[in-house]
């Protein structure tokens, strides 16, 4: 088959779709069942897969200020499907896969992955600008697809009655967590943590995005609960991009600054990334709404315990390996974080357990089974 691949994501700041697109497009290239693999991205083809920087270039402030702008947005939305449109022209031949939601118009057979519906049943955590154009352009892509994937079999079901999509044409490819995540010696770790002022087995870890689906007020709440001489002991790590709506996040987090027992990182280089989730004591992560929720599967491969909600496809994703709880409790979620970080019988289980069931995910798998929804589509099933 030939393929023209999205890689628009690959780029700073490296989300979980980045990475995503990433790992499924190193996979692609070595697939014998593609005999042309093209990458796009913005309007033109690229004549390799890219890699994404660790720092923003010189558009990225510009970019930033243009999606604040309703009109800018505006102009945007309605110019580049055209420009995409014309860059595509003479690949009808090819099937066109968008690894994140946006499909351009398109002569060929084309397939898009939905990760979640957050600018829908979650709009209120969006700029509102950005859900105006999310919203108009992913009813689009529903139009223009043939077939949609989505991370998780929640995401998939709600994609379907929320809708009213056909089942059928969605497919549920679970995505993995990449080879760097993996349990570390001391040794390894030292130098890293100790640049960001941290100490191997020290602290509570989270990843994500700082923003209000994140449940992170319910987090510092719940682990402001915690025995003083425990969260001091193994203070509250937060590290992810800066995120939109999370002005009150923040005070709090400034708070629990001055109090000793929390920080914010801020965005961290991607290699130092697998080494912070490795020196971690435990990893939490209360979100309320996740298409998959890829950092849970990343700190189960490395070695660490997991408390998180069992919100959305959050279940899937853990499975048995992880201490549960409704995302809004804030009393059991302080109970789960006090057994993680202490109950030594529980956390050993765990680690084997995660790590047991974090392998039956992987890149290969992802890739394999993305492969299978081209040929259905190619075959017109």
């Amino acid at each position: 088959m030939k393929l023209v691949l999205s890689v628009e994501p690959i780029r700073f700041p490296l989300t979980g779709i980045g990475r995503y697109t990433y790992e499924l497009a190193l996979r692609l290239q070595q697939s014998s069942d593609i005999t042309d693999l093209q990458f796009f991205a913005g309007r033109r083809f690229l004549p390799e897969l890219p890699t994404a920087a660790n720092e923003s270039g010189s558009g990225y402030g510009l970019k930033r200020a243009v999606q604040k702008n309703f009109l800018a947005v505006e102009a945007y939305r309605l110019l580049m499907p055209m420009l995409r449109k014309a860059a595509l022209k003479g690949h009808g031949d090819f099937l066109y896969h968008s690894p994140n939601y946006y499909l351009p118009p398109f002569a060929g057979r084309s397939v898009a992955t939905f990760h979640d519906l957050s600018p829908f049943t979650w709009a209120h955590c969006h700029a509102p600008q950005l859900v105006r154009y999310l919203q108009k352009e992913l009813k689009a892509t529903l139009v223009r697809a043939d077939a949609l994937i989505t991370d998780s079999e929640f995401t998939r079901q709600e994609l379907a009655s929320y809708f009213s999509w056909p089942l059928e044409r969605i497919h549920t490819v679970p995505l993995a967590s990449s080879p760097e995540f993996y349990p570390r010696p001391r040794e390894e770790l030292r130098a890293t943590l100790e640049r960001h002022g941290l100490k191997v087995n020290g602290y509570s870890l989270f990843v994500g995005t700082i923003e209000p689906r994140k449940n992170i007020e319910t987090l510092l709440a719940a682990y402001s609960q915690l025995p003083m001489a425990v969260r001091t002991r193994w203070p509250l790590i937060l590290t992810g991009y800066h995120g939109w709506r999370n002005d009150v996040i923040h005070q709090k987090l400034e708070s629990a600054r001055r109090e000793g027992w929390a920080h914010y990182l801020g965005f961290v280089p991607s290699e130092d990334l697998p080494l912070l989730f490795a020196g971690a004591r435990l990893f939490a992560f209360p979100s309320l709404y996740e298409g998959f929720g890829l950092p849970v599967l990343e700190a189960m491969s490395s070695g660490v315990p997991v408390v998180c909600s069992n919100s959305s496809s959050l279940p899937e994703v853990a499975g048995e390996a992880a201490l549960m709880c409704a995302p809004m409790d804030v009393d059991e979620l302080t109970r789960l974080l006090e057994r993680g970080l202490t109950d030594e019988v529980w956390r050993e289980t765990a680690v084997v357990k995660g790590m047991n069931h974090a392998r039956g995910f992987s890149w290969e798998r992802c890739a394999q089974e993305t492969l299978q929804v081209y040929q259905r589509v190619l075959d017109g099933k």
